[in-house]
């Protein structure tokens, strides 16, 4: 699409409301609900519908913003974060791309905990749409069946590659592994710092925010040790 020459149409100054939305949150992090807020009618559009009205709407930004759009440098940019927006940092929101878990009957019969460890995890505050960038944990204990390793990863990446606020992807993932293995025994934790604290607002860069939760045998403290040793062990 072309991104040069946009007309803008002037608008009332905000007062704190803006399009229906209260502006007046600040930095409170809200946990509304456990699933991600959707509208009823979230994939009325074509993903490439989708595309075409981000890059048509970042235009307005970057012009409000007073950047040249006929630069060869930005002229692509609307187009470049549309692509991204749609296909790869917030392709979890579309059911289509959830992982299909594959499972396996537990034939060694390993009864312990099963731990994958530092499992890269990359999201997007949606509080002020900049990225959280941390590791995941997470280990279950069969209940007679075991899940390929790579699924893990993958549903970690599934729920992170959406708007979130950490409390709600760890819970997210926790009963997305208790419905794929049938069983309550199972632990996430997840280690991450957010930009929206480092590179904005108070602006630290050594914070970082630590989330879990534990089910099942994980509620007991023998347990949450063994599994803490693990992560810890290099």
């Amino acid at each position: 699409m072309k991104t040069q020459d946009i007309t803008m149409k002037s608008t009332p100054q905000s007062n704190g409301v803006l399009n229906g939305y209260n502006k007046e949150i600040g930095d409170n992090h809200l946990l509304t609900s456990l699933e991600t807020p959707m509208k009823s009618d979230a994939f009325a559009l074509s993903d490439e519908e989708k595309k075409y009205r981000i890059a048509e709407h970042f235009t307005q930004i970057m012009d409000i913003l007073g950047l040249d759009l006929n630069d060869d440098s930005l002229n692509g940019t609307p187009d470049r974060v549309a692509k991204m927006y749609v296909e790869e940092i917030f392709s979890g929101l579309d059911p289509k791309n959830k992982p299909k878990a594959t499972l396996f009957d537990n034939k060694y019969q390993y009864n312990q905990m099963l731990v994958e460890k530092n499992i890269t995890l990359f999201s997007n505050c949606e509080h002020h749409f900049v990225p959280i960038i941390g590791k995941a944990h997470v280990a279950y204990i069969s209940s007679g069946k075991v899940i390929g390793l790579s699924k893990l990863n993958r549903i970690v990446q599934y729920y992170a590659k959406r708007p979130q606020v950490q409390e709600r992807l760890t819970n997210q993932i926790a009963n997305e592994l208790k419905q794929i293995l049938n069983t309550e025994d199972v632990a996430v934790i997840i280690d991450a710092k957010h930009l929206c604290v480092s590179s904005r607002g108070v602006e630290d860069n050594n914070s970082a925010t630590v989330t879990s939760y534990y089910g099942g045998k994980f509620k007991n403290a023998e347990k949450i040790r063994e599994l803490q040793s693990y992560i810890h062990n290099d």
